[in-house]
This record gives C-alpha cells, structure tokens and sequence, in this order.
C-alpha cells in the first residue's frame, strides 16, 4: 500500500484521471466534525459489511483521523484482492494543517 502524504494526496486527487476513490473510514460522529468533499463514508467498524461498495479496479485513497484506522481498513482491502491503495498519511488531521487550515480539527 502507498503512502503519502496529505499535499501529495490533494495532488494526487486533482491530477489523476479516473479520480481515486477517496474513503473515510472514520465514525459518523467524526465526520461530523469535519470532511473532505467528495469522500465516501464507510466507518472502519463497519467495513466488512460495506466492501461491495468500493471497486477493486478503482484506485482507493483511504484516511481517518490520523492514519491508523486507514491503515487497518488497506490491510483489509488488500486482503480481499484490492491494490490501487493509498494510505493518506497524518490523516485528515494532516489535511487540516497542511492542506486546509480553515478546517475544524478535533
């Protein structure tokens, strides 16, 4: 699994055709405080049952809040026949303070 980190990964986003599937594999509670547009939503606690809803031909860019349970969630994908896999590194933690400082942080 690739790591990068959250500018590589905001220009890895704006760059790359087909766009990467972007996850956030936080809680809902989480997400509430913050997101990033455009991400999909499949908590970590829940990501068994949710794997048909991401496509191992896709390239997958996963993030939490600081890159642990992103890391997990790749493990998991890469488990299950998935490659494409980026880990944001720093999390969406990362993103707020390099990428968008306007952003809420918790």
């Amino acid at each position: 699994m690739q790591q990068l980190n959250a500018q590589q990964v905001q220009q890895h986003l704006r760059t790359s055709d087909p766009t990467p599937t972007l996850v956030d594999v936080r809680e809902p509670h989480e997400t509430r405080v913050c997101h990033i547009e455009g991400a999909i939503n499949i908590p970590l606690s829940r990501f068994a049952e949710a794997l048909n809803k991401l496509d191992p031909s896709e390239e997958i860019v996963l993030f939490c809040h600081h890159g642990m349970r992103s890391m997990q969630a790749g493990m998991f994908l890469k488990g299950h026949g998935y490659h494409k896999l980026i880990n944001m590194q720093g999390g969406i933690n990362a993103w707020a303070c390099d990428v968008d400082p306007q952003m809420a942080r918790y």
